[in-house]
């Protein structure tokens, strides 16, 4: 541990913190900063502050006779929230007041130390600090399990800049590493941090040099306050080689209010490519084919050693960018960095941790020992011990993920799938082509969270089927099966809920699948319009703006309230299921065609719920209709038929269909497949 004389604040460690342009000093390249100590905005309330700051008293100054015992445990109190106790000037600069102490043990400014130990080269990182004033900095460590640990501390009398080299051999299975500040009771206006950052104790290896890629349909105004982040950072944006935005919808982009100004702070950086709505997998195979090859006056592709995916509508934070880069090029070997998902609804939720796909059923999933939708306010890092072990993952989601460009030129392209799957899919060919994703704390943004959507039973329901065996064909089990008896139970719940439409887009996914890898790319431009038509044709693909479009439920407030219990046991599930497959082979009372037997609300829309109904309002995920839907046994009966034989065609001719898609993959996933829809 070492520290630096005072008089060589400035810029050296302006630097190396590389500090927006309100600190002191003039930045450099800053080559070897891992991560920016960064501060929440005026504007953010006490939850979203705790991802930057615990302004709890959790963890209790070290008596002064003890800061020589280095790696002593440590016992935490849990508290309340003790407000604002920090005074946040701009983004990399803070005091403390006198007589108070905050950790920066929070989610964007501790250091996830346990994945830069499994996948960079780094056996050691630097803590920085531009401090002045009073009090002191104590760092701490925590074990896979969450144990926490003192590590060491230093007075801070004046102003100097702090440095402390920091081991990172003992996080092979996981923890964290974070400091806290503390100002003397007697310390005037408190403790001063100018600016801050974690680094290497090198240079890195490679450049900085990313491509961001963002494609777009009809949100131009998050796409613009997108961009008018990037460019509000210069360091971020010294990084950035090219933005490419491709345009797909009808709201365009460049006529939205701020672009102007956004775009003229991005300069030739920004692209905007227009293009027909191919979805998500197509406009990121777009990104890629502009990096990669180019069209028009950008033949020859760009130049860059990184590109970096984001979905349209999210929340930035900006240093983010900076750290998926860093990850990148300390990486032991070329790897797939992603960024974790933040609850836009509620801003200090972790949505998720990582995902992984089980290789039996072919499902994605979170991965195992994590929770999702946490909430870091209520329950910070430093008092949660799930959070200090390793997450290992399959891959990233696409609302942020880093490609390095040599595993691109590798591995190709995404496949023409439009939507669902896409990411999932890359992820899993990286790995088998020998390349790793990992998901890293710290780098994210904020997305809105998938609790208020149901898309395996929307119009999404298609893609979720088709996708899903495209991607078990190229990555999936020798033996389908339990993942077309997964399947099937799907087809049986939908049609418990009266679903049509569902089922209607499962049958078309099948039928889209066993046509062969052939069919992928001209499907790509008008498999949209399809399935729009095909789902309008049922009474669940047509929603109502409200139950009141309907004559209401004959259901006093008591009995609309009621819903019976789930049924517990494979023996009651099966009774229940036998009975409802008995219902819907009867037929319904006429008198249920025009008027529903219960208004049920979405939480408790359940197959065995509405499986003992003939005719019911059901409201939507997000709360904005209704859909009116009405029991029909010959669809029933016919739609159970086609599932069957679908799933059965798929069962037998398993092999063969893998042997199909896995030799058409250099061209889904090449530059002639794509040419033939970019040029």
């Amino acid at each position: 541990m070492t520290t630096a004389p005072t008089d060589q604040r400035g810029s050296a460690m302006d630097s190396a913190t590389g500090t927006a342009p309100d600190s002191a000093g003039s930045p450099s390249s800053g080559e070897t900063l891992l991560q920016r100590v960064i501060l929440p905005r005026p504007a953010d309330p006490f939850a979203v502050r705790a991802l930057y700051l615990d302004e709890r008293p959790g963890v209790p100054p070290v008596p002064p006779s003890q800061h020589l015992a280095e790696d002593r445990p440590v016992q935490v109190s849990l508290a309340t929230p003790g407000g604002r106790r920090t005074r946040v000037h701009d983004r990399t600069s803070a005091t403390v007041p006198a007589g108070t102490e905050v950790s920066f043990g929070a989610y964007f400014n501790a250091f996830a130390a346990g994945y830069w130990r499994a996948w960079s080269t780094l056996t050691a990182i630097e803590l920085r600090l531009d401090l002045d004033g009073h009090g002191r900095v104590d760092v701490y460590r925590t074990k896979a399990d969450g144990s926490q640990i003192y590590v060491g501390g230093e007075v801070v009398d004046g102003a100097r800049e702090v440095r402390m080299e920091l081991d990172l051999r003992p996080f092979e299975d996981g923890g964290w590493i974070w400091f806290d500040l503390s100002a003397d009771d007697d310390a005037g206006e408190g403790l001063a941090l100018h600016g801050g950052g974690w680094h290497a104790p090198h240079d890195a290896p490679g450049r900085a040099a990313v491509v961001v890629g963002m494609p777009t349909f009809n949100r131009p105004a998050d796409c613009v306050a997108t961009l008018t982040a990037l460019a509000s950072d210069p360091q971020v944006l010294d990084t950035i080689t090219a933005i490419i935005l491709p345009d797909q919808g009808t709201k365009k982009v460049r006529d939205e209010t701020g672009y102007e100004q956004a775009a003229a702070a991005l300069g030739d950086r920004l692209r905007i490519v227009d293009q027909p709505n191919l979805g998500g997998s197509g406009g990121y195979a777009r990104i890629m084919y502009e990096v990669l090859h180019g069209t028009g006056p950008h033949a020859g592709g760009i130049d860059c050693e990184q590109i970096l995916f984001m979905d349209d509508d999210i929340l930035l934070e900006p240093d983010s960018v900076l750290r998926a880069v860093a990850f990148s090029r300390f990486a032991r070997e070329p790897m797939l960095v992603g960024g974790q998902m933040l609850s836009l609804q509620s801003r200090s939720q972790l949505s998720t941790m990582g995902e992984v796909v089980d290789r039996n059923q072919f499902l994605w999933r979170p991965a195992p020992k994590t929770e999702a939708h946490h909430d870091l306010a209520a329950e910070p890092l430093r008092q949660t011990s799930w959070l200090h072990r390793r997450v290992d993952v399959d891959y990233n989601a696409w609302w942020m993920c880093l490609i390095p460009r040599s595993v691109a030129e590798e591995i190709g392209l995404p496949l023409p799938l439009f939507i669902k799957w896409d990411d999932a899919e890359y992820g899993l060919r990286a790995r088998g082509a020998g390349y790793r994703t990992a998901t890293v704390p710290g780098v994210a943004i904020w997305h809105m969270s998938f609790i208020e959507k149901d898309d395996s039973s929307d119009w999404q329901a298609y893609f979720h089927y088709r996708n899903r065996l495209v991607a078990a064909a190229l990555h999936g089990p020798d033996d389908p099966g339990a993942m077309l008896r997964e399947t099937f139970k799907r087809t049986l719940r939908h049609l418990m809920l009266m679903e049509y439409s569902a089922v209607a887009l499962q049958i078309k996914a099948f039928t889209d699948f066993l046509a062969g890898p052939e069919a992928l790319f001209p499907k790509l431009p008008v498999v949209l319009d399809e399935i729009r038509a095909l789902r309008a044709e049922y009474d669940d693909g047509r929603p109502l703006n409200s139950a009141t479009e309907v004559p209401p439920a004959e259901l006093d407030a008591l009995a609309s309230q009621l819903f019976p219990e789930p049924p517990v046991g494979k023996a009651k599930i099966a009774i229940g299921l036998a009975r409802g497959v008995l219902r819907n082979l009867r037929t319904p009372s006429s008198g249920l065609r025009d008027r529903p037997q219960r208004n049920i609300p979405w939480a408790n829309a359940q197959w065995f719920v509405l499986a003992g109904l003939d005719s019911a309002t059901v409201s939507t995920p997000d709360g904005r209709g209704v859909t009116f839907r009405r029991r029909d046994p010959q669809i029933f009966k016919q739609m159970v038929g086609d599932s069957l034989r679908l799933h059965r065609a798929v069962a037998s001719g398993w092999g063969e269909l893998r042997e199909r898609y896995r030799a058409a993959q250099p061209v889904l996933t090449g530059r002639e497949g794509w040419k033939q829809i970019f040029e």
